[in-house]
C-alpha cells in the first residue's frame, strides 16, 4: 500500500490513474504488478484522480421569481434559434475569463440576433453584477428600429430577474424568454458564440503579464470587429457564401 501510495505522488501529480501507479511500482520491484490489485488499493487508500474541468460561469440564485416562459421551445422539445430578420429574437448569457497574472476574472456578457450571429449589444467588466448584464442590453436595444419588439432570451441567472433588466424589456417591449430550469441546451446558441469566441481569441494564446484592463480592452475590440472583419460562412440559395456579418446585412438590403 505504502507503495501505491508513494508511486500515485511520485510527481506531486494527482491526476495519474492507476496504470501510471502499476508502471511505477512495477519498475521499482522490478516485475509486473496487477493491475487488479493496484486499483484495489488504490480504492482502499482513497486515491483518486483529479480531472481538469472546464468551469462555467452561473448566475443561478435560485428560484426568485415566476421564470419567464419558454418562447423559443418548440412542441417536440427542441429549439427554434433562428430568425426571419435582424431584431426579430435575441440571446444573451454571461460567460468569464481568467488570466494567468491577474487576480480578478473578466466577464463578458452579449446580446446575440439569432438571425446572423451578430453581437448587437456587450459589456465586458470585472464584476457579473446588474450593470454588466444591463449595460449589454441597453446597447443592443439602442439598434432598434421603430415598431422592433425582439425575444430576449436567457438562462434562469439572477441578472435576468432584477428589477432592472426587466425594466429595459418592459421599456423597449421585449418578449422574455428563459431556459428550462438545469437545461443549457436551451440557450445553445448563445454558448456556442462563446465557444467560437474562446477558440478564436482566446485559447492558444499566452495571457502572461495580461492586466484586467489590458485584456478588456482587447476584447472590446475584438467583439466590435465580430461584425466588420470576421468572414462567416451563410447558407444562400443552396451555397456556402462567406462574408461579414454588416456587408451580408448590406447587400440583403437589411442595413445602409
Amino acid at each position: 500500500a505504502g507503495e501505491v501510495e508513494r508511486a500515485f505522488r511520485v510527481d506531486g501529480n494527482s491526476s495519474r490513474g492507476y496504470r501510471f501507479v502499476r508502471e511505477v511500482v512495477s519498475r521499482r520491484r522490478g516485475r509486473p504488478v496487477s493491475e487488479k490489485v493496484v486499483r484495489r488499493l488504490m480504492r482502499g487508500l482513497g486515491l483518486r484522480v483529479c480531472y481538469a474541468r472546464r468551469g462555467r460561469y452561473s448566475s443561478y440564485a435560485g428560484e426568485i421569481d415566476a421564470p419567464a416562459p419558454n418562447l423559443l421551445l418548440r412542441a417536440d422539445g427542441t429549439h427554434d434559434f433562428s430568425a426571419g430578420r435582424p431584431n426579430e429574437a435575441w440571446v444573451s448569457d454571461v460567460t468569464e475569463f481568467r488570466l494567468p497574472d491577474d487576480g480578478r476574472k473578466v466577464y463578458l456578457s452579449p446580446v446575440v440576433d439569432l438571425f446572423d450571429g451578430k453581437p448587437v449589444g456587450w459589456a465586458v467588466g470585472t464584476s457579473p453584477d446588474a450593470r454588466l448584464t444591463e449595460s449589454s442590453l441597453e446597447m443592443a436595444c439602442a439598434t432598434l428600429g421603430e415598431g422592433e419588439a425582439p425575444v430576449a432570451h436567457t438562462d434562469r441567472g439572477c441578472h435576468y430577474r432584477w428589477p432592472g433588466w426587466k425594466a429595459i424589456c418592459g421599456r423597449h417591449g421585449l418578449a422574455r424568454s428563459m431556459s428550462r430550469k438545469g437545461t443549457s441546451p436551451d440557450n445553445a446558441a448563445c454558448e456556442g458564440f462563446f465557444g467560437n469566441l474562446k477558440n478564436e481569441f482566446f485559447h492558444g494564446r499566452d495571457w502572461s503579464g495580461w492586466t484586467a484592463e489590458a485584456f478588456m480592452e482587447l476584447l472590446d475590440g475584438w467583439m466590435a470587429a465580430y461584425s466588420t472583419v470576421r468572414l462567416k460562412a451563410f447558407r444562400e440559395g443552396g451555397r456556402t457564401v462567406y462574408d461579414t456579418i454588416d456587408n451580408r446585412r448590406r447587400r440583403l438590403g437589411l442595413a445602409a
